[in-house]
């Protein structure tokens, strides 16, 4: 072997011991491994969950736990109408109904407001189970609020900005029907000539795409309130005729949600570190020009419908409890089952340094924002304080989530 290629070859083994450093590095650390080396796309998110004990889980035994039990309970409901061997939700892996008869029976026997009891019953009932994307524990966590806007039921004056209920000819399809891996995913759009269409997007419904149908079931005074009345998802009307009139999720015409705190931050208005609601909301307003122009670049579109009686409704079809119902991923996790959330949040006092959360919450709602197997939204519940933690909450934590004794997960 001539004395040059020689060097080649030496060149190359440390080329190569170096990229296998590199790539075991990035594994020991949690990172995307070639992916990140090569700028390869990153795997497909994965659920794993780990056996754990309730000894693991930080501040079990601070937490009001029996204040989760009514949610729980809400829950109960919905499984108490499904057949033995149904999967309580779209993830069989958290067993049928006939696994959860007896737990929502001895959930209704707790006494109102003792704690030690609650606390045996989750332990005697449930095991908890460490929540990873892959190696990864730690995601996003955010929060969401009922609002309070203003309106009226006829449009005039300064209420000119309608929230519409759903139109019969918009379809929802939940493509977990159709395919395993769809699971937790949805499509919409109207059907044309025997085929599924795109529905309008934001843009057209400004422009008029809806318009004299008599959809309009409210005209509310503000076109930032509007928006995040889409963004949150329900929320309160005060009727300048009296009274209020409570609205919750309906349909969405079935294109993506873009975060407009995003968009902002592209265009140079924000810092990442600033973004809030609360910020985004100034900014508009200062901007009065550019509200329309921002506010569509979001092209999904909310409908809603009236609620009679408690609310708002999540998911599970069941009423929300504040700071105890959690929006989740429900590609990746079931709805009606207990977690464990241990993150931040923020103090309804700006400038305060953040709370430690560590709660027991159950999974009972969704969201276009709610990507990934370790993310969640808190509900906060309505008013001033909700809507002053909401939304400025943005914290990195991560949950365990609880599941009956005697089943073994195994994610899809």
């Amino acid at each position: 072997m001539s004395r040059r290629a020689a060097v080649l070859l030496a060149v190359l083994a440390l080329l190569l011991i170096a990229l296998g450093l590199r790539f075991w590095l990035s594994v020991r650390s949690g990172g995307e491994g070639l992916a990140g080396l090569f700028d390869l796309k990153p795997p497909e998110d994965r659920l794993v969950l780990e056996p754990a004990s309730f000894a693991e889980l930080p501040g079990w035994r601070q937490d009001a736990v029996e204040e989760a039990v009514p949610a729980l309970l809400h829950s109960c409901q919905r499984i108490a109408a499904l057949p033995d061997g149904a999967p309580i939700s779209g993830q069989a892996f958290a067993g049928t109904a006939g696994d959860w008869r007896e737990i929502c029976a001895e959930a209704g026997k707790l006494s109102h407001g003792d704690r030690a009891a609650a606390r045996r019953f989750f332990e005697d009932r449930f095991r908890p189970y460490a929540a990873r994307n892959h190696r990864d524990p730690f995601g996003l966590f955010t929060g969401y609020y009922e609002p309070l806007l203003h309106g009226s039921r006829k449009r005039a004056g300064k209420y000119t900005v309608p929230i519409y209920t759903r139109p019969p000819e918009l379809v929802m399809v939940d493509l977990g029907r159709f395919r395993e891996e769809l699971k937790g995913r949805r499509i919409a759009g109207q059907v044309v000539n025997g085929d599924l269409v795109p529905f309008p997007d934001r843009q057209k419904i400004d422009a008029g795409s809806l318009a004299g149908r008599k959809l309009e079931m409210v005209w509310v005074d503000d076109p930032i309130d509007a928006f995040f009345l889409h963004v949150q998802g329900s929320g309160r009307v005060r009727l300048a005729e009296g009274g209020e009139l409570r609205l919750g999720y309906a349909a969405q015409n079935g294109h993506p949600y873009t975060a407009i705190g995003r968009e902002l931050i592209n265009r140079g208005a924000l810092r990442s570190a600033e973004v809030s609601m609360q910020s985004i909301r100034a900014w508009l307003e200062a901007h009065p020009e550019k509200i329309r122009e921002v506010l569509e670049r979001d092209a999904s579109f909310i409908f809603f419908q009236e609620i009679k009686g408690d609310g708002p409704l999540g998911a599970d079809g069941v009423p929300l409890t504040p700071r105890r119902s959690l929006a989740v991923d429900l590609k990746y996790l079931p709805l009606g089952v207990p977690l464990w959330l241990v993150c931040g949040a923020p103090s309804p006092r700006e400038g305060e340094p953040n709370r430690r959360l560590q709660r027991l919450m159950i999974a009972q709602d969704t969201g276009g924002a709610i990507q990934g197997p370790v993310r969640g939204d808190v509900f906060w519940g309505f008013g001033d304080e909700a809507e002053a933690v909401a939304g400025r909450m943005k914290q990195r934590g991560r949950y365990w989530l609880l599941l009956p004794k005697g089943l073994t997960p195994q994610p899809s």
